[in-house]
């Protein structure tokens, strides 16, 4: 965990603590996980509209893919299959990378990015 983390996790535990959570708002209800904050807003009504049709954005589609192919390499025995699924991989990693940079959304990942990542591969 980085200086910052370190810092922000001691301000919200002494913050728990003064009882400064105690009364906000919506206390005891569940969230909406739903909100899409964290989407950019020109990009809200696309993800809405291919929320509904049941289809993953372009990034979610090439990262179970990544993670696919990690499992595959991961448990392949055989040097020539094993260097194809590797090709494989490396391109869809650089699309991914590529995909996210143009969408400026890297920024938005930072710290979270392993537990994204972790969290898509099922770990």
């Amino acid at each position: 965990m980085d200086i910052f983390a370190s810092i922000a996790e001691g301000k919200i535990r002494e913050a728990m603590l003064n009882g400064e959570f105690d009364n906000l708002p919506n206390k005891g209800k569940p969230l909406n996980l739903d909100d899409m904050a964290h989407i950019p807003e020109e990009l809200r009504a696309g993800y809405s509209i291919l929320k509904n049709a049941g289809v993953l954005p372009e990034e979610l589609e090439l990262k179970k893919e990544i993670v696919s192919l990690q499992k595959l390499v991961d448990s392949c025995h055989e040097e020539s299959d094993k260097g194809t699924l590797q090709k494989k991989l490396t391109y869809k990693m650089l699309r991914f990378d590529i995909l996210m940079e143009k969408r400026a959304l890297n920024f938005a990942l930072g710290a979270y990015k392993n537990k994204i990542y972790n969290k898509l591969a099922g770990y």
